[in-house]
């Protein structure tokens, strides 16, 4: 049985370095998503307005672009929290080798910085909702739980990520993810338009990545009109990732952590 009674310490680390660079981090984790809210939700939104479709599948556009804003800047998150910084504690700073010196484990460790990327993560979904809120954008209280949903897509993509990088040696493999990972399926996976707009070629691959779950269970919550049924389809799906993610990230943490 694994067990992690230490994960808390390591969390606390994270935390008293996270109040040294919080804001460092306040333009990617929050200004930059209600960037796009502005410049696409309410900018673009206006246009489509006009054209005699004011609603994309029965949703306002400001409303639409900010269930998908929340989710896939919730993807981009878990992503960056699981490269650089996971190397930087492995190589760099060596944050994990100080930690394992004490009776921490691996999955403390382990868990423990996953407990940060939560905390940015819920700092950064919470601030967003109640921005998107108060500009009119978030009409359901069920945007309340997109906060929730928020986190979950950050950890469903977190966790594999950070398996993929306690085995990398240098950070070459960070940039192709961005450019044929995470950037594609910002841009497709549903965020600013609907997925059966692509073309057909591409719309099974993007109903494929976490991120089209998570962008469809944010913007039911967002806007009210989550079914039941869909939404435990997309947290089942997404929790799919997370548990596959932690247990390939232990087994690539314990090879490369513990000689």
């Amino acid at each position: 049985m694994v067990t992690a009674p230490y994960a808390h310490r390591a969390l606390r680390f994270w935390l008293v370095n996270y109040k040294r660079t919080w804001k460092g981090s306040v333009f990617s984790s929050f200004l930059s998503p209600l960037l796009f809210l502005g410049a696409l939700g309410f900018g673009l939104g206006s246009l489509i307005s006009r054209s005699g479709h004011p609603t994309i599948d029965g949703i306002a556009y400001p409303v639409y672009v900010a269930g998908g804003v929340l989710a896939a800047n919730a993807m981009m998150s878990g992503v960056g929290e699981a490269t650089w910084p996971v190397m930087g504690a492995i190589k760099w700073w060596r944050q994990y080798e100080a930690m394992l010196a004490t009776p921490l484990g691996v999955t403390d460790v382990l868990l423990g910085h996953l407990g940060i990327i939560v905390v940015r993560t819920s700092i950064s979904a919470a601030a967003f909702v109640l921005v998107a809120a108060l500009l009119g954008a978030v009409p359901s209280l069920w945007g309340i739980l997109g906060v929730f949903a928020a986190i979950l897509v950050t950890l469903a993509h977190a966790a594999p990520i950070m398996a993929f990088s306690a085995t990398q040696q240098t950070e070459t493999g960070f940039s192709l993810i961005f450019r044929i990972g995470a950037t594609p399926m910002f841009l497709f996976s549903g965020t600013f338009f609907p997925v059966h707009q692509l073309p057909a070629v591409l719309q099974p691959i993007a109903y494929a990545t976490p991120l089209y779950h998570g962008v469809e269970l944010c913007r039911g919550l967002v806007a009210g009109t989550v079914a039941p049924l869909p939404a435990l389809g997309h947290i089942g799906y997404l929790l799919l990732f997370l548990v596959v993610g932690l247990v390939l990230a232990r087994i690539s943490y314990h090879r490369r952590l513990v000689i």
